[in-house]
C-alpha cells in the first residue's frame, strides 16, 4: 500500500504547521519540512520542540531563504526531499505541499488512488508550444539570465534584464533537455525522486542554467521527470486542487467550501483560509476517518466562474467609432424576444413564421449552431457575430428583403439589448416570463456544466437558490435599464392578456395574436 512522504515548504503560522503535521502524519504517513530561514527562528523553533517525539517527522537539514520567482524555492524542495528520501525509506511517494494546503480525501482513499496506476503526477506542459503562460515573457525566462527578485529587488532585476538584452547575452538551453512547465504541486513515485537526486549530483551543468531562470519552480523538476521517466508512466495533472481569480490571486477556500471541495477530482486544496477554523478541523477528521464515499462530479471550475462572473457587466455609454454610422436603418424594426427558456421562445417564433411573413431567427448570439445564411463569413463565429453586431444585423435585414425581424436572446446579453435600443431603428422587446421548477434549474445547471450526473444532490440544492436569484436578477437589469417598448407575456397569465401584447409586440390583429398566445404547450417543459 502506498506511504506518503509529503514535502512542506512552509513559512509562517507554527501552531497551523504543527496541526498539519500531526494530522497527516497521524494515519502512518511521513512528512519532511522545511521552514523558510526568513522566518523568526523563535517560529521554527516551537515547531521543532512540538513535533521532537514524532518519529514520521523529519526537517530539511539545511534551510534556506525563500523568494517568489528564485531558485531558492527548488533548493527548499531540494533539500526537504534528500531529507525525506534519507529518513523513510519506506514512503513510496513524495507529495508537495504548502503550509496552506489540506486534504480533501481520506487517507484511505488517498492511498487506494495511488496505488490504481503506477505514475508519477505532475503538469509537464511543452514550454514553448503550449498555451500555460498566458501573458508575458515566455523565452525570456530561459535565455537571459536572473540573478535578483523581480519584487524584491524589481530595478536591478529589469536593468540586469535590459543590459542582457542590449548586449545580446543571450545564452542556450541545455541541449539534452526539453523544457516543460506546469504547477509546482506534485506527488511523485520513490524512483522518480531518486532518479531526479542523482540527476542533480552527476549534472551540474543543468543545475547551473536553472538556478538563474525566472520562476524555476515551475520548469525544474517538470523537465526532468519528462527527462527521466517514460512518457507513458506520467499523468500531467496535479493532485492539489486549486483556482485563480481573474487578477491571477489564488481564490481563498472558507467554511461553507466543504461539499465543494469534497467533490472535486483532488486529493488536496489549495489554499484554506487561516480563518476556516471548522473547515479545517472537519478535513482534519475526513483525513483520519474510515470508509468514507465520495461523489466526484469536480464542477468547482464552473461553479467558480459562474458565482464570480456575475454583476461585471461592461456598459458603453456611446458608440464605438467605428459604430457611428451603422445603424440598422430608421425605418427598420428590430423585434426581441427574451427568454431564459430557450425552448419556449423557439416554439413561439415558429408560431411566427407560420402565421406571419415576419423572418425569425433564434439565438443567433448565443448558439454558435444558429442556421444563419452565408453573409460572407461575418456569421462564421460567435466571437465575430458579437463583434460587427450591428453589421450582422443590417445584412440579416438586406438577406430577406424586410424591414421586420425576430430575434432571441437570452436575458443575460444586456449589453446587445443597450446596444440595439440605443439605435435609430426602431425595437421591440417581449419578454417571456417564465416559471422555473427545482428539476427544471437542476437539468439547466447541468446543461451548462455548473453541475454533473455525480454531483451530490445536496450540492445542487445549495445550487438551486443562487441560479433562481441569478435569472430574477437578470430579469430586474432589464427593466432597471427601462427600455422603450418593453412588453412582456407570464405563463401564469390567461391566453387572452398574452394575446394583447403579442399584438401589440408584433402590430398584428387581435385574432391572429390570440392564436399565437394559444400556441399548444407554449410553456411546457
Amino acid at each position: 500500500m502506498a506511504k506518503i512522504a509529503f514535502i512542506l515548504l512552509c513559512h509562517k503560522d507554527p501552531d497551523a504547521v504543527i496541526k498539519q503535521a500531526q494530522s497527516l502524519t497521524a494515519v502512518g504517513d511521513y512528512m519532511a519540512i522545511h521552514f523558510d530561514a526568513r522566518a523568526p527562528k523563535a517560529a521554527y523553533d516551537r515547531i521543532r520542540k512540538a513535533l521532537a517525539d514524532n518519529p514520521n517527522v523529519a526537517f530539511a537539514k539545511r534551510r534556506v531563504k525563500c523568494g517568489w520567482g528564485e531558485w531558492s524555492l527548488v533548493q527548499a524542495t531540494l533539500n526537504a526531499v534528500e531529507t525525506a528520501v534519507e529518513a523513510f525509506p519506506r514512503a513510496s511517494h513524495f507529495y508537495m505541499l504548502s503550509g496552506d494546503c489540506m486534504a480533501i480525501k481520506s487517507a484511505e482513499y488517498a492511498h487506494a488512488f495511488l496505488d490504481q496506476r503506477d505514475v508519477d503526477y505532475i503538469e509537464s506542459f511543452d514550454y514553448f508550444h503550449s498555451d500555460w503562460i498566458k501573458t508575458g515573457w515566455k523565452e525570456e525566462r530561459l535565455i537571459y539570465r536572473h540573478w535578483f527578485n523581480e519584487r524584491t529587488q524589481k530595478k536591478r532585476f529589469y536593468a540586469m534584464f535590459n543590459l542582457q538584452k542590449r548586449l545580446g547575452m543571450t545564452r542556450e538551453i541545455p541541449g539534452d533537455l526539453e523544457v516543460m512547465i506546469g504547477s509546482q504541486w506534485w506527488c511523485l513515485r520513490r524512483r522518480t525522486v531518486e532518479w531526479i537526486l542523482e540527476f542533480c549530483r552527476t549534472r551540474p551543468d543543468v543545475l547551473r542554467f536553472f538556478r538563474t531562470t525566472w520562476i524555476p519552480d515551475e520548469t525544474f523538476f517538470q523537465t526532468l521527470v519528462r527527462h527521466l521517466v517514460p512518457e507513458h508512466e506520467i499523468e500531467s495533472r496535479a493532485l492539489t486542487f486549486l483556482m485563480f481569480t481573474d487578477y491571477g490571486m489564488p481564490v481563498v477556500f472558507y467554511n461553507d467550501h466543504y461539499d465543494l471541495l469534497l467533490a472535486q477530482d483532488f486529493l488536496f486544496a489549495r489554499k484554506i483560509s487561516p480563518e476556516a477554523r471548522e473547515l479545517k478541523r472537519r478535513l482534519g477528521v475526513l483525513y483520519a476517518s474510515e470508509g468514507a464515499r465520495f461523489q466526484i462530479s469536480n464542477e468547482g471550475q464552473s461553479l467558480f466562474r459562474f458565482l464570480t462572473g456575475k454583476g461585471r457587466i461592461g456598459r458603453r455609454f456611446a458608440p464605438r467609432f467605428w459604430e457611428a454610422e451603422s445603424s440598422l436603418g430608421r425605418e427598420r424594426e428590430l423585434l426581441i424576444v427574451l427568454c431564459k427558456k430557450w425552448h419556449v421562445a423557439k416554439r413561439l417564433t415558429a408560431r411566427i413564421r407560420a402565421l406571419t411573413n415576419i423572418p425569425c431567427i433564434e439565438y443567433l448570439f448565443n448558439e454558435a449552431g444558429c442556421d444563419l445564411p452565408d453573409l460572407g463569413g461575418i456569421q462564421s463565429s460567435m466571437s465575430k457575430r458579437h463583434r460587427h453586431r450591428r453589421a450582422l444585423m443590417r445584412m440579416l435585414f438586406e438577406y430577406y428583403d424586410t424591414e421586420r425581424l425576430v430575434i432571441c436572446l437570452d436575458p443575460q446579453n444586456l449589453d446587445l439589448l443597450e446596444d440595439f435600443c440605443r439605435d435609430r431603428s426602431v425595437s421591440r422587446l417581449l419578454e417571456i416570463e417564465c416559471q422555473f421548477t427545482d428539476a427544471y434549474l437542476g437539468g439547466h445547471a447541468m446543461r451548462v456544466g455548473l453541475a454533473g450526473e455525480r454531483t451530490p444532490k445536496e450540492t445542487l440544492n445549495r445550487l438551486l437558490p443562487t441560479i433562481r436569484n441569478d435569472i430574477v436578477h437578470e430579469s430586474d437589469r432589464i427593466r432597471d435599464a427601462q427600455f422603450d417598448n418593453h412588453l412582456r407575456i407570464r405563463e401564469i397569465d390567461p391566453p387572452d392578456v398574452n394575446a394583447r401584447a403579442l399584438a401589440a409586440f408584433l402590430s398584428l390583429p387581435e385574432d391572429i395574436a390570440r392564436e399565437l398566445a394559444n400556441t399548444d404547450h407554449l410553456f411546457a417543459d
